[in-house]
């Protein structure tokens, strides 16, 4: 993004950011000059030691590792994005969906932004300021019934924990602000459209017009892009946004049919 969005210095964790939308927000507050922090389970070649914390935050002690890191690095800071997210859960829908599945389509979801809030935003509300940006998803309106029920069950409660988390803290300085993207063109979608074409005997393109039918459509003929949802959630993060919170932001090409 060319224009100034006021992020200089700024101190900016990021969640999953060495793939897909992750990356790109890491990607982007960097180029808008924050002092960007990201988090996964495995350090990419690409990324120095000192711009990367390796942590497993779908357990308690993973979130509790990353809070100790960031306060013997900042103390606090200034901007949080939880990206991370997705389903592992099979296909067959409720059915097959058991304690353990869903206990573990919640902890990666759900549980980790609370308990990663929890652990970063005193130090956010004892500076007075902040944002925290949740990544949610359409899908918490457009369930894919026969595999991402508990999927989206879990980024539901997490948009209802956004909107109770940002009146809470608003009046602290702090803003709290829901991204829900629809389908974006990471490198898991990728692989996934190629994974559906080869099944139906058809190029790349089939393979996404399989997932946008699947989807119900997407009038604008395309997924997103990863820069595009970055984009999106850098200007929510930055001062030029001071006056948005507890809302939610949908990034889907026009996939959802009302308004």
């Amino acid at each position: 993004m060319s224009m100034n969005l006021e992020l200089a210095g700024k101190r900016a964790l990021v969640t999953s950011a060495t793939k897909g939308i992750g990356a790109a927000v890491a990607q982007a507050l960097r180029q808008a000059g924050a002092d960007v922090l990201a988090v996964a389970r495995t350090r990419p070649e690409s990324l120095s030691p000192d711009a990367f914390v390796a942590a497993d935050l779908t357990t308690p002690q993973g979130c509790a590792d990353l809070a100790r890191a960031v306060a013997e690095r900042w103390q606090a800071v200034d901007v949080l994005v939880h990206v991370l997210g997705g389903s592992s859960a099979p296909p067959g829908g409720f059915a097959v969906l058991d304690d353990e599945v869903w206990q573990r389509e919640l902890d990666l979801n759900l549980m980790a932004a609370v308990r990663l809030d929890r652990a970063l935003l005193p130090a956010m509300i004892t500076q007075g300021s902040g944002v925290v940006i949740h990544v949610t998803s359409i899908q918490d309106r457009l369930p894919l019934p026969d595999s991402t029920t508990a999927y989206a069950a879990a980024k539901a409660a997490l948009s209802t924990y956004s909107k109770s988390l940002s009146k809470e803290l608003a009046p602290k300085g702090i803003r709290v602000v829901r991204v829900s993207p629809g389908w974006v063109e990471t490198e898991a979608a990728v692989a996934l459209a190629h994974r559906l074409a080869d099944q139906a005997g058809t190029d790349y393109e089939g393979g996404k017009r399989i997932i946008m039918q699947a989807l119900g459509g997407i009038p604008l003929g395309r997924p997103a892009k990863p820069a595009e949802v970055a984009n999106l959630v850098v200007f929510l993060a930055s001062p030029l946004a001071a006056a948005i919170t507890g809302t939610e932001y949908v990034i889907d090409g026009g996939t959802i049919p009302t308004a």
